[in-house]
């Protein structure tokens, strides 16, 4: 609506909402699956757990919120990271790249500096590209054209959907923001302003393109040619012959047009460059993980701190019964990890479903961008791991002061 995926945040809340008001059930199944033997200080946790859930609700509420959105978060960043660096290596294909520099004037390569280019030593082949603008409709931003050679079926492009048969009109493949923005569709006919009048050709496909949010439009550099008489490029993809060395065929562009005439680069800089870029983009994403974290600990912490003074008495009794406050402490560690891992628990997966509301929904709809989902196994574990160890620790150091000496005291007031 508007521009907004408000459907998506509507799901996310209520995703939110949904798996806190499950948590007593869950913290009920957890209870049922744990081993009844053990120390004494396990088995007093686990059976606190059993016969008061609510308690751990208390505790995990925070820790489900926190845990989720950090992972919905991650799973969307990683997802997103990984499906660029796929995609950088499709469109990236060749061993080096040109382009006209600042110094070459017109900010193009002419047919004779095409040509002296692609009759260098070491140089296999050339494909080189034309980029341009189209304005579809007055008054919108217009959209990008990019001519270079494609594949007849457009194997050699980030493709999402193709057209069947092939006909006799020229062939585009259009990015998935021009798809959503327009409404074309794979083998719809469409007319494109080239050259100054209208030129009617068909989509043969879409493609994932996360340069161009306005929508972009390739074409076979031969079909834009022959259209339009354009015969200028841009840039070039230098596929180097059998034998030759990137560095030998780099310095030999660089010298060819006079210094500063050609910008030279190799794919491995350009990705490299790129992922540097989205890393520093996102880098505020893990400021804020890092915040959620903390706030679901000090949930914990607070929460224990409460549960902790309330049960004063009964560290008192226990004391009394003979444990010590070793092990009623080890009793509160357990305690907090089993809120904190039933709040892990239920926050990885609801986590695992806002981020999949994120990758099919939000980003889809803000950005036109689709991405191929990428769970970070590893890291979600390690953290899961590392947030109930320090929940347990958070309870241990909120219910020391309970554990003193005025729990055993506290005893005398029911005498």
């Amino acid at each position: 609506l508007e521009g907004l995926p408000l459907g998506g945040y509507l799901a996310v809340a209520c995703l939110l909402a949904g798996g806190v008001l499950l948590l007593p059930a869950l913290a009920a199944v957890l209870a049922h699956l744990l081993p009844r033997g053990g120390p004494v200080s396990a088995r007093l946790a686990a059976a606190r757990l059993s016969a008061a859930p609510g308690h751990a609700v208390v505790a995990a509420a925070g820790v489900l919120t926190s845990v989720a959105l950090a992972v919905a978060m991650a799973i969307m960043v990683a997802s997103f990271r990984d499906s660029v660096d796929q995609w950088l290596g499709q469109i990236l294909p060749a061993d080096l790249y040109v382009r006209a520099g600042r110094a070459s004037g017109s900010g193009h390569l002419d047919e004779a500096l095409q040509a002296r280019i692609a009759a260098l030593p070491g140089v296999g082949r050339v494909d080189f590209i034309r980029h341009d603008t189209l304005r579809l409709i007055a008054g919108q931003p217009p959209v990008a054209l990019i001519a270079r050679p494609v594949a007849a079926d457009g194997s050699d492009l980030p493709l999402v959907a193709r057209a069947g048969a092939a006909g006799t009109l020229p062939r585009i493949w259009i990015s998935e923001a021009l798809q959503d923005l327009r409404g074309w569709q794979p083998g719809q006919q469409v007319d494109l302003p080239l050259a100054g009048r209208r030129v009617s050709v068909a989509v043969a496909g879409v493609w994932r393109d996360y340069a161009r949010q306005t929508g972009a439009v390739m074409m076979d550099l031969a079909d834009y040619r022959r259209l339009t008489g354009d015969r200028l490029a841009n840039d070039g993809a230098v596929h180097l012959a059998p034998g030759a060395r990137a560095d030998d065929v780099a310095d030999a562009l660089a010298s060819l047009a006079g210094p500063g005439a050609l910008e030279i680069a190799r794919p491995g800089e350009i990705r490299a460059i790129s992922l540097r870029i989205f890393d520093r983009s996102f880098a505020v994403t893990y400021l804020l993980e890092a915040v959620a974290v903390v706030i679901g600990l000090a949930g914990v912490a607070a929460s224990f701190a409460a549960l902790a003074a309330a049960r004063r008495r009964e560290f008192g009794m226990l004391r009394h019964l003979g444990l010590t406050r070793r092990q009623i402490g080890a009793m509160l560690a357990r305690e907090g990890a089993l809120a904190a891992g039933v709040g892990v628990l239920g926050g990885m997966l609801v986590g695992g479903a806002i981020g999949l509301v994120l990758i099919e929904v939000v980003n889809r709809q803000s950005f036109h961008w689709s991405m191929d989902l990428h769970v970070p196994w590893l890291s979600l574990l390690l953290f899961g791991t590392g947030l109930v160890a320090l929940a347990a620790v958070a309870a241990v150091l909120a219910g020391r002061q309970a554990m003193g000496q005025s729990a055993v005291l506290a005893v005398r007031e029911d005498w």
